[in-house]
């Protein structure tokens, strides 16, 4: 075990009282003491305590390891005082524990041992058990006390993404393989995502049931579709993963890229919340979602390379768009660049700790 790394629970604990906490105070549309921040990918490569603890270990083994998964996630907390801790895990975890084939490979992202793309290939892909997300529950029950009230958020990739990894064997610029099997055969596709609804329904439950205080639905691909598409063949799955943990009372954060055209339908889907990639200004996507629900964004994180002031001016910005919204959390529009430096982040949140609270 390295040095730093908490030593498991006995048991996992009951859920926390919460109370007060600025991030859940806003993600229930409530007055916060101060605006919460955390950021995506807060926990990972822009830390050299992160790089130093991940030598000589993989990605997945990273994920599911879950000394090193409690000591990963809370690695930002420590160092930023952000208002919520988020899993460190990533979007293939659950099909790796399911024993699909995949590994993610440094500079490329998560690959297939197979695409999958017939009939044959989605009847064998296999279900996912509860008793297989054992490390990521054993992880949340070291998680909890450590945090104290500092919420923590679980994680999970969303269907739609996942059948892209799966059906293009890998990245795709343009989805070429996922969208023709959509179209030429949207059976298929829809069995394909049924059950990647399930799997990812599995994943997120397990972390529900071990303690987790929100839960953020990550659809990296999605803004790849129009809202037609996404509205047939997308939107049905992700209201199931999301409407399989609805009786927990708990947060849901739905939050796609490039997703603009999408923000009432991703609502529609059963989001509590919508996070916003730094293109759309908070108070125009809050007006697309019918100003239903919170927001969580959006600072570009390019902005975080181009100087104090020009930091703080667009946190002042962003700040007052949310302020017009039913609720705001500060967020980047998608996560911490490895190279960003830690100090900068650092006195980022401050800088947004700062900001009045409407």
């Amino acid at each position: 075990m390295s040095a730093g790394i908490v030593t498991p629970a006995t048991s996992a604990p009951a859920r926390r009282e919460l109370a007060g906490s600025p991030f859940l105070d806003a993600v229930h549309g409530h007055r916060p003491s101060r605006l919460p921040a955390w950021f995506m990918r807060q926990a990972g490569r822009s830390l050299p305590e992160y790089r130093a603890l991940r030598e000589g270990n993989g990605m997945l083994e990273a994920c599911l390891t879950p000394d090193l998964t409690c000591e990963i996630t809370l690695q930002p907390v420590r160092r930023h005082d952000v208002d919520a801790a988020i899993l460190f895990s990533d979007i293939v975890v659950p099909l790796y524990l399911a024993g699909i084939g995949v590994d993610i490979v440094p500079g490329t992202g998560p690959v297939m041992d197979h695409p999958v793309r017939t009939a044959a290939d989605i009847e064998a892909l296999p279900e996912l058990a509860p008793e297989q997300v054992a490390p990521v529950a054993e992880a949340i029950a070291l998680l909890l006390p450590e945090l104290g009230r500092t919420p923590l958020i679980g994680f999970a990739g969303a269907p739609f993404t996942l059948a892209s990894y799966l059906v293009e064997g890998g990245p795709s610029r343009n989805h070429e393989a996922t969208k023709s099997l959509m179209r030429s055969e949207p059976a298929l596709w829809h069995s394909l995502m049924a059950k990647l609804s399930r799997l990812t329904g599995t994943f997120l439950q397990s972390q529900v049931a071990a303690g987790v205080d929100a839960v953020q639905l990550f659809d990296s691909w999605a803004g790849a579709l129009s809202e037609r598409d996404y509205r047939e063949f997308v939107l049905p799955h992700s209201a199931g993963v999301l409407g399989s943990f609805a009786d927990s009372g708990l947060p849901r954060i739905h939050f796609g890229v490039g997703t603009a055209e999408l923000y009432g339908a991703m609502t529609e889907a059963g989001a509590d919340v919508i996070g916003v990639d730094w293109r759309t200004p908070l108070d125009v996507a809050a007006a697309r979602t019918g100003a239903a629900v919170p927001v969580q964004g959006n600072l570009d994180p390019a902005v975080l390379f181009a100087g104090q002031e020009a930091i703080d001016a667009d946190v002042v910005r962003i700040a007052a768009e949310g302020a017009r919204c039913p609720g705001h959390v500060f967020n980047l529009g998608h996560g911490v660049l490895p190279q960003t430096d830690p100090d900068v982040i650092t006195r980022t949140v401050e800088t947004i700790h700062a900001q009045p609270v409407a």
